[in-house]
């Protein structure tokens, strides 16, 4: 019997070597390069902010002195939040540690700052490699501009300093691993993000579920299923056990802001139906989950990969802080890199549909987004004349602080905290748990404007207080500086 001659498909022709490492270093060049110009970028805007005395002692500060702890091999504790206070009680961030041994040798805030600006524009290393081995150059270089200059990794730069940047390169590894099945490579670089945030492992529960419906073989399933019960766990362990066993008040504290309708751990929590309502409401939540897609004009859900957006829009949304809602601060550097790796991983899937014209748009729809937002959000005041200039009371700042010896105790308003947390023993002026001994030193910026952890108004009356009461006497008092010092000494 005859059978109908087979289809002969010729096998596509292997690359030769010196092909093969001239293609590798176009891709490294590109993903180094655009890394390099973001970490300048992302340096400018953070270290400057810092100079200009714009960084805060909540949370620059507090990083600062539990790094500082580390540094010198002892446990997390800062003065900011209260005296004997381990950070460990406040988020599970171990992983903090790393920076301890570049501490010990530049033993300053800004070592945190350009390390968090290295740790960010590195995760764009595995983004745009993944990205030009899927679509080539030009799409490589529109991912790596966009996932730069997109406003979540800029909030992550201006805010001063925080533990998610340890995250942030470790999930662009991970997910671009998982993109491409490289699947232990995957959960090796997602292990670590146990140690760097107790709700983290949510995520990587998700990740090891998306290995175990994607793997082929018992092998990368059994992987999966391993990474899930791990994530799970380890969230569990952190928040049930591990917290609450270093917390002074026994308790994991955040449990107070979910589902209460108030931050205050006084008010009683909300019935399961008034938390299901408040998680979709207000509106802002919507326009912060459409901010998150619109730098990839959407294309990010046509990926599975975007549904490890869930766990921390969940806690997030849950919550009664309105703080967690928006679009400021560092809450969703993470979110971006999913994003931006369920994009590449939906361009990569779906090849026949993604191409041609609607991908010339799409590309256009998301380099017009992020023109928008980028005079909105922090990263373009790296190229404002007055990011260049230092006002002169900040000049003033640093004379009144140079009066106050290494190691005494100070009490100070938050923005001058950040300055002072690195070689005196700060507090704030109106800090809920002072230290035990009153500070040698009380120093008050009047034009502070931030209004957390207390307002002005509350720390001028506090200042006035110890200047009338003859505990303090006034040393200066210049621009809007006031420096005291304990009359006892």
């Amino acid at each position: 019997m005859l059978h109908p001659p087979q289809s002969v498909v010729a096998p596509a022709p292997a690359r030769s070597a010196p092909v093969v490492r001239a293609w590798w270093q176009r891709v490294r060049v590109q993903a180094w390069g655009l890394a390099g110009v973001f970490f300048a970028l992302y340096c400018v805007l953070s270290v400057r902010r810092h100079q200009r005395m714009q960084s805060a002692g909540f949370d620059l500060g507090i990083f600062e002195q539990g790094i500082r702890a580390y540094a010198h091999g002892h446990a997390p504790v800062t003065l900011l939040k209260g005296p004997g206070f381990n950070l460990l009680g406040d988020h599970f961030h171990p992983l903090l540690v790393v920076f301890a041994p570049f501490y010990r040798l530049f033993p300053s805030p800004l070592t945190l700052l350009v390390g968090q600006a290295a740790l960010a524009a590195v995760a764009i290393v595995p983004l745009v490699g993944w990205a030009h081995r899927v679509r080539g150059p030009k799409v490589s270089a529109w991912i790596g501009l966009a996932f730069g200059a997109s406003w979540g990794m800029a909030e992550l730069n201006h805010f001063d300093f925080h533990e998610v940047c340890l995250a942030v390169p470790l999930l662009a590894f991970a997910l671009a691993a998982a993109g491409q099945q490289r699947w232990k490579a995957a959960a090796g670089w997602g292990l670590p993000l146990l140690l760097v945030k107790e709700d983290l492992g949510l995520t990587l529960a998700l990740l090891g579920g998306y290995i175990a419906w994607k793997g082929v073989g018992r092998g990368p399933k059994r992987l999966g299923w391993a990474l899930v019960a791990v994530g799970v766990l380890g969230s569990a362990l952190e928040m049930l056990v591990i917290l609450p066993s270093m917390n002074a008040h026994g308790s994991f504290d955040y449990w107070n802001e979910i589902a209460s309708g108030s931050t205050q751990a006084s008010v009683h929590a909300n019935t399961p139906l008034q938390t299901v309502l408040h998680t979709f409401w207000p509106p802002e939540k919507y326009g912060t989950v459409l901010m998150l897609l619109a730098p990839t004009a959407f294309v990010a859900l046509r990926s599975p990969l975007v549904l490890l957006l869930l766990p921390t829009l969940g806690w997030r949304f849950v919550s009664a802080n309105p703080h967690y809602w928006g679009t400021l601060y560092h809450y969703n550097a993470t979110l971006m890199v999913i994003v931006f790796a369920a994009a590449i991983h939906a361009l990569d899937r779906d090849r026949a549909v993604l191409r041609g014209r609607l991908l010339r748009w799409l590309c256009a729809a998301s380099a017009v987004f992020t023109a928008v937002t980028v005079p909105i959000y922090p990263l373009h005041e790296a190229f404002l004349p007055r990011t260049w200039t230092t006002p002169a009371q900040v000049g003033t700042a640093a004379a009144i602080m140079a009066r106050i010896p290494d190691g005494a105790g100070v009490a100070t308003s938050n923005r001058l905290a950040a300055q002072l947390a690195g070689r005196t023993q700060v507090s704030l002026i109106c800090s809920e748990a002072p230290p035990a001994a009153p500070p040698e030193w009380v120093l008050l910026d009047a034009t502070d404007p931030t209004e957390w952890p207390c307002p002005m108004p509350r720390m001028a009356a506090e200042v006035a207080a110890d200047q009338s009461s003859g505990r303090y006497h006034l040393i200066t008092r210049q621009d809007g500086i006031t420096l005291l010092r304990r009359s006892d000494r």
